[in-house]
């Protein structure tokens, strides 16, 4: 593939290079996206911690489904809630408060006595799982240098998976010594607090986004962070870019929030595009494997035990595929990089549905068969999709409306999220596997043609030519490099 990108020199910018500003960039998205992994690590606790709650405290399927979805409903909420927070108050202050609320829910839901306490630590956590979901990816898309926006963006997705393998083998490891019944589900529910304590004490020597302190007037504020992670005379070039966009957006009377979004049709058409693809991501059923995923390999065939260590494997496999993804992000255009991963996952679907009617109960394959399939599906989840879809949505927005509009997208992937997580046990028991991975199959054909037709692309632009060619129509990469 021909590499599109625009040079730094093309972009009227100088180059990034080598030297102290690089590490200390990493240092500081390193410590933002302990967000990412508290956001894993309380996705997938539950998977393992799912039945010996369900044997405490004496759950239906049902209810199960209601203590799962109870965080994605809550996180709905925080996504939206969270982005017009981190647009009044900051970015860095915003995640510091939600270290606060991911430890309170934490302390919740391991002290919770019966089924209503424990739904709302999982809505509290939820909250935090959704803010963290909006702003952090936000403030690493601010932070970093367009160059490596995509890469460095997507380690918050690459934590996600750290953190959900971190609570696969948590899961495994205290069930392996405590066994799964007499509150176990909490020592593996309060795991989570010690992520959250780290985040909380490194977001206090974290500075601020400069793009959030260069839009509230604070230029001076907003060099000195720029200093840090970049060279001085491209960190004095980006601001003085930053402020030609503002002062054309002021020219312009470019306000911002919903007053300005609800009467720009185009602006409506991005947040309707970015809605619809974090929608699309959840459709896939990724968060049925990450909630559900021993639920799944004992219906196929595993032992309860059995499935508890299998299911490490396909947490094993998303880390992988994340870091191939990351490898490859600067190399391979979003929208290839979208529409491989929807038609990988649509064929892994198919095949599981396939590999359910073929290989009936109780034959010895079918169990290790279905495994395969399902870690292939986590593999090109990971590796083409995950981590993509967050970058995109973390640039695709502009700046008047970029906390916003994330906000409102993720808001849409977390209900998509908590509507399967709710009827996902209920679906696997009324049509089985077989009937549910072909349904999975029909919404990924479906996501094709929408990211085909719809989405732009935003690789090798900065976020000031992303914002024009979304405005002026243009999906490629080279128009905007072009028309600087």
């Amino acid at each position: 593939m021909v590499d599109t990108r625009p040079t730094a020199h093309e972009a009227g910018l100088p180059p990034v290079g080598p030297g102290p500003h690089r590490r200390r960039l990493g240092l500081l998205a390193l410590v933002a996206t302990f967000g990412g992994l508290l956001f894993g690590y309380d996705t997938g606790v539950v998977n393992g911690a799912l039945l010996p709650m369900r044997q405490e405290l004496g759950l239906t399927d049902v209810t199960v489904g209601v203590v799962t979805s109870s965080l994605a409903f809550g996180a709905a909420v925080g996504a939206v809630t969270a982005g017009r927070v981190a647009d009044a108050w900051g970015r860095r202050r915003t995640i510091v408060l939600l270290s606060v609320l991911f430890f309170v829910g934490t302390l919740v839901c391991v002290a919770a006595p019966s089924f209503g306490v424990i739904v709302v630590g999982r809505v509290l956590l939820g909250l935090a799982v959704g803010g963290a979901s909006t702003v952090v990816p936000v403030f690493l898309a601010e932070l970093a240098p367009y160059e490596i926006r995509g890469s460095l963006s997507g380690r918050n997705e690459l934590m996600i998976v750290i953190g959900q393998l971190a609570a696969f083998v948590v899961n495994a490891v205290i069930a392996g010594l405590w066994g799964e019944g007499g509150g176990v589900w909490r020592v593996m529910l309060a795991v989570c607090a010690l992520p959250a304590v780290a985040l909380f004490v490194g977001m206090l020597r974290v500075p601020e986004s400069p793009r959030w302190l260069a839009s509230r007037g604070r230029h001076d504020a907003a060099l000195a962070v720029l200093r840090q992670v970049r060279p001085a005379d491209r960190a004095e070039a980006e601001l003085a870019d930053i402020r030609r966009a503002h002062e054309h957006d002021a020219q312009h009377d470019r306000e911002s929030g919903w007053a300005v979004l609800l009467r720009n049709r185009w602006l409506v058409r991005i947040v309707l595009i970015g809605a619809g693809l974090g929608v699309a991501q959840q459709l896939t059923g990724i968060n049925s494997i990450m909630y559900y995923g021993q639920s799944v390999l004992i219906e196929s065939g595993f032992e309860a035990s059995a499935a508890l260590i299998a299911n490490i494997a396909p947490g094993v496999i998303a880390v992988v595929g994340g870091v191939i993804a990351i490898a490859n992000m600067e190399r391979i255009d979003r929208r290839t990089t979208l529409l491989l991963g929807f038609s990988l996952t649509t064929v892994c679907h198919v095949l599981i549905g396939i590999a359910s009617v073929a290989l009936p109960a109780g034959n010895p394959a079918r169990p290790w068969v279905i495994l395969v399939l399902v870690v292939a599906f986590v593999g090109s989840m990971q590796t083409f999709l995950n981590i993509a879809v967050w970058v995109v949505l973390s640039e695709v927005f502009p700046t008047q409306i970029r906390a916003l509009g994330m906000g409102i997208a993720v808001f849409c992937l977390w209900i998509a999220t908590a509507l399967v997580g709710l009827w996902f046990p209920s679906v696997v028991a009324a049509t089985g596997i077989t009937g549910t991975f072909f349904g999975f199959a029909a919404l990924g054909v479906l996501a094709l043609l929408f990211i085909w037709r719809f989405v732009p692309e935003t690789r090798g632009r900065t976020l000031e030519q992303v914002e024009e060619g979304v405005a002026s129509g243009d999906r490629s990469t080279a128009g905007a490099a072009k028309r600087r």
